[in-house]
């Protein structure tokens, strides 16, 4: 039986919102519809389950027997996670988890008859927020609440975790990220969804590395992102964050473009690909100190990179890879193997410097990223912060709705 996740068409949010949205990463490319102003606020429907196949793991080197696709031969060493928010791909390539952010939440706005939709309406129309004086309390009372309805919505949608973007406003402010936190955890709580299928996604700045040593320490499961060098993975590691996110290709950008960073250039100069050299290092980190994180590789570009990170928990693929692992077969008699490339058995002979094993601090950590992940960190805040801001605007320009 098919599955359709669109709703009937509804007047809602669209005349505040531009006519397309093409939005950071191309991670969006979302077309609106025209819409009347009016806002129609509902009750929210029940929404139906996208069932993922599971993914069993593999103690093998490599797969040599039985005919399949080379989706499913890479998925039994990592965990594949698309690389969309396109709603009309979830039931071609189902995912096992989400991210609910700001881009997200454009996305949607843009949209007249995406089932999250009326999350969105629903958060606009809380009593609680619009009954605050402070129009800069009462937008953010509304971003927090729309982020936690959408993610409660994905959290029935999928079978694993949801991780909720936190304001990377606050990336150098512990305490902003963990009040942020909390607040959004109490929310989560009043519509449902316990603690164990959320993660709470923040900067890799040192601020939000022991924000995220603090919340761990709660029992709160944290997903550090912007990580672009070894000093901050290493660092999220011993804060034990839950996940750990590397961005590749973009990594990889940099590069090629610039020079001058000691990490990326031993990359370089021993012919590795730094972002792929990065994510190996973090992984060999991780698991040869036994830190319970989980890697995230992202910004995968092409199927050769995803086949050098097979044995990473999670890779971060863009559509047209997966469409290309899905369409080719993989046989018995075929010239190569999947070769599984990060493993601990691998990570247990993997050799580390007296520097690199050093307990972080924000001194040796500032003093340890280079311009790579100076910069990178910085392009990643700006665009982030961006996009909060826009939300707000668009919640600005339609509040108050008509009906309340």
């Amino acid at each position: 039986m098919s599955l359709s996740l669109r709703s009937p068409p509804s007047s809602t949010l669209s005349s505040a919102s531009s006519s397309s949205s093409s939005l950071h990463d191309g991670k969006l490319r979302l077309l609106a519809r025209s819409a009347s102003p009016k806002l129609a606020f509902r009750s929210r429907p029940p929404l139906p389950r996208i069932r993922a196949s599971s993914n069993s793991s593999s103690s093998s080197s490599s797969l040599d027997t039985g005919l399949s696709t080379e989706l499913d031969a890479v998925s039994s060493f990592s965990e594949i996670v698309p690389d969309t928010v396109i709603f009309d791909d979830f039931e071609k390539f189902p995912p096992t988890a989400a991210t609910v952010s700001s881009s997200l939440l454009l996305g949607i706005c843009s949209l007249p008859d995406t089932i999250f939709r009326n999350a969105v309406e629903m958060a606009l129309a809380d009593r609680g927020c619009y009954g605050l004086a402070n129009n800069e309390m009462r937008l953010s009372c509304f971003v927090n609440k729309a982020l936690v309805n959408v993610g409660s919505d994905l959290a029935k949608l999928v079978p694993g975790r949801v991780s909720t973007e936190v304001d990377a406003r606050l990336a150098y402010d512990t305490h902003g990220i963990i009040r942020k936190v909390h607040d959004l955890l109490k929310l989560y709580g009043e519509v449902d969804v316990p603690p164990e299928r959320l993660l709470f996604k923040i900067p890799s700045t040192w601020q939000g590395i022991e924000a995220s040593r603090l919340l761990e320490s709660e029992g709160i499961q944290t997903h550090l992102t912007f990580v672009y060098s070894f000093a901050q993975a290493a660092a999220a590691a011993q804060a034990g964050a839950s996940v750990i996110q590397i961005f590749v290709g973009r990594i990889r950008d940099w590069a090629r473009n610039h020079s001058g960073d000691p990490e990326v250039d031993a990359a370089l100069g021993r012919g590795e690909d730094p972002g792929l050299a990065l994510v190996t290092k973090a992984y060999n980190y991780i698991h040869k100190y036994g830190h319970k994180s989980k890697l995230m590789a992202a910004a995968v570009r092409n199927k050769q990179d995803l086949f050098s990170l097979l044995g990473v928990d999670y890779i971060v693929a863009p559509l047209k890879v997966l469409q290309s692992l899905k369409e080719s077969i993989t046989t018995p008699d075929e010239k190569y193997s999947f070769v599984r490339r990060l493993s601990p058995e691998s990570a247990a002979t993997y050799n580390f410097s007296e520097e690199e094993l050093c307990k972080w601090d924000q001194l040796t950590l500032a003093s340890a990223m280079g311009p790579t992940s100076v910069e990178l960190l910085a392009a990643g805040l700006d665009g982030y912060v961006n996009q909060a801001k826009r939300v707000e605007e668009l919640f600005g320009k339609i509040w108050p709705p008509p009906n309340v």
